[in-house]
């Protein structure tokens, strides 16, 4: 296979570039999902996103171009939706040689769905655990066991309430929460947006008592997450996957938001840190609210799904920059203070299978003994035969051996695929 001889020089180009120029050292990355997300931070008047454009291979087609200041410590990645999307975007980022994301903090930052049992439309959430609560057998609700309350199964077992026996490793994921509740923090310092149109939704779940919640006015709050490419709607799905939440995470997690991505961006920053490319101690997962997971009882699974999207949907989005530049501003006023050196966590960071180190208190532990995964830095060396093979040390030593290790990936796929034939 060959490209064509634009593409070819496009990326030659692209990485004859890199070796000249200083690469890009963010303190910063704002993770977002699709076009109005990422619309939402452009005209602001903290910092300008578009001083930058740097079009970067392996993006969404949709989405080709990282967006940064002028100096370069603030960035966004629009990602496409979905979880394939999320991750071959992040990945792309992950892997590029023109940025050094040693030192950088990630912000993901979308709007999802809210479960009205925790909190209400407009409210933003930060979470410590994502549940990729899908990755489980399913059998049509219509034609379950009489005695199961769903027809989603743990992976690998017969029974609703056993950790799966079939684990993929991306099922949960926990992040910083020393570095969490500053981010919670900072941003209930800033006033978020409400509606008409969200305030009468609200209203429908008066005669609920369970959705107490749901009445609320909008708040900043710390729970979890749940991730599934499907857009689930309904009282019994809504209750399965926090079933699902708890079972996953040991009864710690709390799902609170619903969203379609965020796992697998996680799986790939976590890939980045094992290849000695990031921090996975430095993100930060946001989500606010635009619709509620589940109907009220006066109104049906559907009549939610399809009536209820828009009712929070335009303070979601606003909410994602009014919360979130105030995370940013955090950061970035505080770097030399606190956040060059990192926030130190009290908590397991890190995958079900423990790759990053450390013992996880969900799941059957550690399949690395507690000491994390083998590194995977990309290192060319020489064995005894002369033949070519591959270390696996891993440096954070900055922005040179990031361009070095960067551009060995790009020609490494150069190669691949006939570029240079």
């Amino acid at each position: 296979m060959k490209f064509s001889s634009g593409v070819s020089s496009s990326l030659w180009a692209l990485a004859a570039a890199t070796a000249a120029n200083a690469v890009i050292s963010p303190k910063v990355f704002i993770v977002d999902f699709y076009d109005d997300e990422q619309n939402i931070w452009l005209g602001i008047p903290e910092f300008n996103l578009l001083e930058q454009n740097i079009t970067l291979p392996g993006l969404s087609m949709k989405f080709p171009d990282i967006h940064c200041t002028k100096d370069g410590s603030v960035c966004q990645l629009v990602t496409g939706e979905g979880e394939v999307n999320a991750a071959g975007s992040a990945l792309a980022l992950v892997l590029s040689p023109l940025f050094n994301l040693t030192q950088t903090y990630f912000l993901t930052a979308g709007d999802g769905g809210i479960n009205p049992k925790i909190s209400t439309l407009g409210s933003v959430a930060f979470a410590q655990f994502a549940v990729q609560v899908a990755l489980q057998y399913e059998i049509d609700a219509r034609e379950k066991p009489s005695n199961f309350s769903t027809g989603y199964i743990p992976q690998g077992d017969s029974q609703l309430n056993v950790y799966p026996s079939y684990i993929y490793g991306t099922e949960v994921f926990q992040l910083n929460d020393a570095l969490r509740q500053k981010a919670i923090a900072f941003a209930k310092t800033a006033t978020l947006n409400d509606s008409s149109d969200a305030q009468a939704y609200r209203k429908l779940y008066a005669g609920d008592a369970q959705y107490a919640a749901a009445l609320q006015t909008p708040s900043v709050l710390g729970c979890d997450t749940a991730t599934s490419d499907v857009w689930w709607s309904g009282a019994v799905l809504g209750e399965t996957f926090e079933n699902t939440t708890k079972l996953f995470t040991n009864g710690t997690g709390a799902y609170c938001t619903t969203q379609q991505e965020d796992n697998a961006v996680l799986e790939s920053f976590l890939r980045g840190h094992v290849a000695g490319l990031l921090d996975f101690s430095r993100i930060i997962a946001m989500r606010t609210a635009s619709d509620f997971d589940r109907q009220p009882s006066s109104m049906s699974a559907a009549e939610n799904l399809f009536n209820g999207q828009d009712a929070g949907y335009e303070i979601a989005v606003q909410n994602i920059y009014i919360a979130g530049i105030k995370v940013v501003q955090g950061i970035l006023s505080g770097w030399d203070s606190t956040f060059a050196k990192g926030v130190a966590a009290s908590n397991y960071v890190g995958d079900v299978f423990g790759s990053l180190g450390g013992n996880p208190s969900f799941g059957p532990g550690s399949v690395f003994d507690g000491q994390g995964a083998p590194a995977q830095t990309a290192t060319p060396t020489t064995g005894s035969s002369g033949s070519s093979s591959t270390s696996t040390s891993t440096s954070t030593s900055g922005a040179i051996t990031h361009v070095s290790s960067g551009l060995g990936l790009m020609l490494g796929f150069l190669l691949m695929f006939g570029v240079m034939a």
